[in-house]
């Protein structure tokens, strides 16, 4: 597990900016789980453990790239069409009867060996072959159409590095050079509850003055897009004792908490004071627009998060500070969300000195630019607006006002998991 220190943000003070905050938790947060071998069947979004080299070349030998005709370069002519006898043919997976000497030229196949001699495959579409000659037109570069042993891994190089989140392509990178089992961190396991006496579960009776829990079931989908086993601990209600057991309970079977709701300053919100009942927080407070109250601590050496309790915030806060925390608790090295840069349709107007996220859709101007348009409304218990967007434009907290074709920068949803 990883212990945290104690020297806690001061909860009076001045809100913590977004790098800060970033930067605190790459500080005091490592990775938490063991390893384990698995089969390249399971390796898809799993997190490798260790550099993975390979042990042969890819190609393991020179090969054809089309389907034609190896031939020494050294024979043709350049000025007109060249004529070859045949001495071979090669199919991939054969292997050469004979070099290719002057004068010859044999029929391969894509993916076949080249044959000793030859230097250069023309394709089968621009030659002429009859009575066991072929005629080559001029004009062709030397190695055309040839694939070098090595061209694409090198015998022994590092393919892929410790840290990554394995995709389609990395697992059929390592399988190129015949592995069939990887070195991968252990799925990280997440205790995750809502709270709030208003809570109630979707397909249950909702009373007046009660909402059902949106947030706990796209925080479990977020997590487990993560590769998280999951415990999802249902709701809570907002009592500190019923809070505080069951987090001291979760922590001693799971790598990390996570709660929705319950971290701010009201009366009933008992996350917090729990949280401190079992450990510390170190984070509690940041200058950000939706979700301030966000709550980094521990819970004995558990790290715990606390999102807050808007719908929108939630996610918003998930995507910019959970997300790196999990991912790096799990051992990966490349936390952050990719974003690119797009202009505005909008003119800005915000607070000085706390960063902000709009969700916003993208279309294509005009001129052929990528522009982002602001969702109507933006209140942070609107979900509507996450679904009918496609990202987050980011506000950095040095900009107060623009007008529209202000660039900025663009989260798209899909960084969600």
């Amino acid at each position: 597990m990883a212990q945290l220190s104690d020297d806690c943000f001061a909860f009076g003070g001045e809100l913590m900016r977004t790098h800060e905050a970033l930067g605190l938790l790459a500080e005091r947060l490592d990775t938490v789980v063991d390893t384990e071998d698995i089969c390249l069947d399971e390796a898809d979004g799993r997190i490798l453990a260790a550099d993975i080299r390979s042990p042969l070349s890819v190609p393991p030998h020179d090969n054809a790239a089309v389907d034609g005709y190896a031939v020494r370069f050294c024979d043709l002519s350049s000025d007109g069409e060249t004529r070859l006898r045949l001495s071979q043919r090669i199919a991939a997976g054969d292997l050469p009867d004979l070099s290719v000497g002057t004068g010859e030229a044999a029929r391969i196949f894509t993916g076949a060996p080249m044959p000793a001699g030859a230097d250069t495959v023309l394709m089968q579409e621009d030659c002429r072959e009859a009575d066991g000659y072929v005629s080559v037109p001029p004009g062709i570069a030397q190695g055309a159409n040839r694939r070098f042993a090595g061209e694409d891994i090198a015998a022994d190089s590092r393919i892929l590095q410790a840290g990554i989140r394995l995709r389609p392509q990395d697992i059929g990178l390592a399988a190129s050079t015949g592995r069939v089992r990887l070195p991968v961190h252990r799925r990280l396991r997440v205790a995750l509850f809502s709270t709030g006496n208003e809570v109630r579960e979707p397909g249950q009776d909702l009373p007046p003055g009660c909402i059902y829990d949106a947030n706990r079931y796209s925080l479990r989908a977020a997590v487990s897009r993560l590769g998280c086993e999951v415990t999802d601990l249902g709701i809570l209600p907002d009592d500190f004792r019923s809070i505080r057991d069951t987090l001291a309970e979760a922590a001693d079977a799971h790598d990390l908490l996570m709660t929705s709701a319950g971290v701010s300053t009201g009366e009933q919100d008992h996350v917090r004071s729990a949280v401190e009942a079992n450990g510390r927080i170190h984070l509690w407070r940041l200058a950000i627009r939706p979700g301030r109250p966000v709550a980094f601590g521990q819970v004995g050496t558990v790290p715990f998060i606390g999102l807050p309790g808007n719908p929108v915030a939630v996610l918003v806060t998930f995507m910019r500070f959970a997300r790196p925390a999990i991912l790096r608790l799990g051992g990966c090295t490349d936390t952050e969300p990719k974003s690119f840069r797009v202009r505005t349709a909008f003119p800005i107007r915000k607070k000085r000195g706390r960063r902000e996220w709009l969700r916003v859709r993208l279309e294509r101007s005009e001129d052929g630019r990528t522009v982002a348009h602001k969702f109507e409304r933006d209140g942070a218990g609107i979900l509507t607006s996450m679904v009918e967007s496609d990202g987050l434009a980011e506000l950095p907290e040095e900009l107060s006002e623009a007008s529209p074709g202000h660039p900025v920068d663009f989260l798209p949803f899909s960084e969600m998991g």
